[in-house]
């Protein structure tokens, strides 16, 4: 559908930089549906009616996303952090290394304890880096058309109001970078059709039986008798039987109206929420799989957030200087087509990695120490039975 700006950036502001449209008070008249639940289906393109601001809306599939208002928080002050020339983050020590080594041989059953208390240290060799993340917290909204079976409710129809378009209805936010989805109908747009399924007579042929209330015998196969001849019990020669699907009757309770004939159906407003997130590690070099690395504690350095961060500028770790810019580039280029950007934030870990080099009966072994929390990474531990396989 074509997509239009409903906002305009000369309006006031709420907190979370859109501006505050007019509350609908005729939303709250129909009854919103919990977290991962549906509306019924969607009703055939031939009943939807014209709405002002919903043309093209379709039915079915995901909904038509609209498009975001003007960004109205573009003129919002924006800082500009930069990470700190210097901080103290002490290297891991002898004493350290090893109560973690033994820590963890004395977490695996079939570990033996010793080469971590008896070994010979020879080095420790750092290998630290950094983690750059990027979060992006995102709002958008998309509309489909939708029904559900008309029982006597109340109808919210275009004569209490026009439509609001779908930026200006009021929506209660979750909070900041935290994923949601939350689906409402749109007021104004409801009116009952008769049930197409059933052409509102409130009941359908059965297709288990055709519409006859009989199906061929389960026992005889139909054939009102076995094959010796004599006659079938079950059906009394006849080869029939009532149908238990409509009990006989030829025609069943149409589920999409629930047996009233008649549909409501109105616009469904989604909103969504999402943390979008980047993530880079300026490797150095360590050798370690690459999967290890989400599995490790940092400690943060550095956090910047507001409306709009800019790309972090003179750290020391280039890679990370990198990692910015591409990240929010990325992140405008590919969010801003469908949804509004809210609120970014950026940070940066240090993440310590020590390679420890060990000798232990003669022969050297190396082992790493990994993140704040100094989590043990030792594929080839010396001691330890056959039945373990290497982690």
């Amino acid at each position: 559908m074509e997509r239009q700006a409903l906002l305009s950036a000369a309006e006031p502001q709420d907190s979370y930089g859109s501006t505050p449209p007019q509350a609908e008070p005729a939303a709250s008249a129909f009854p919103e549906i919990s977290q991962g639940e549906e509306w019924a289906s969607a009703p055939p393109v031939d009943m939807l009616d014209d709405v002002a601001g919903y043309e093209g809306t379709m039915s079915g599939g995901e909904g038509s996303y609209i498009l975001p208002p003007s960004s109205v928080a573009e003129g919002a002050r924006r800082d500009e952090h930069h990470p700190q020339a210097a901080w103290s983050i002490p290297n891991i020590t002898e004493d350290v290394a090893r109560e973690a080594f033994i820590e963890f041989a004395s977490s695996k059953c079939c570990y033996s304890t010793s080469p971590a208390k008896e070994m010979i240290f020879r080095d420790l060799r750092p290998y630290n880096t950094y983690r750059y993340r990027l979060e992006s917290f995102t709002e958008s909204r998309s509309t489909e058309w939708k029904m559900v079976p008309y029982s006597g409710q109340f109808v919210d129809s275009n004569a209490y109001g026009i439509p609001p378009l779908p930026w200006d209805i009021i929506v209660e936010k979750p909070p900041m970078f935290q994923d949601h989805e939350k689906k409402i109908p749109v007021p104004h747009t409801s009116s009952t059709k008769g049930c197409h399924v059933c052409m509102t007579l409130g009941k359908v042929a059965c297709n288990k039986c055709t519409a006859t209330g009989q199906v061929k015998c389960w026992v005889c196969k139909g054939r009102g008798s076995h094959l010796s001849n004599d006659v079938c019990t079950h059906c009394n020669g006849f080869g029939l039987e009532r149908c238990t699907h409509c009990s006989g009757k030829g025609t069943r309770l149409c589920q999409m109206c629930k047996a009233s004939g008649q549909l409501m159906v109105f616009i469904q407003l989604t909103v969504k929420w999402k943390n979008n997130i980047y993530e880079k590690i300026a490797d150095q070099q360590s050798g370690l799989p690459l999967d290890l690395y989400n599995k490790m504690a940092g400690q943060n350095i550095f956090t910047d957030q507001q409306y709009r961060v800019y790309p972090i500028v003179g750290f020391p770790e280039n890679q990370i200087n990198q990692a910015s810019q591409l990240a929010i580039q990325k992140h405008q280029n590919e969010l801003m087509r469908t949804s509004h950007i809210i609120q970014q934030r950026q940070t940066i870990e240090f993440i310590p990695i020590t390679q420890v080099f060990y000798e232990w009966k003669g022969i050297e072994y190396n082992y790493f120490t990994c993140g704040t929390e100094n989590k043990v990474y030792a594929p080839d531990y010396p001691a330890k039975c056959c039945c373990c396989s290497i982690l």
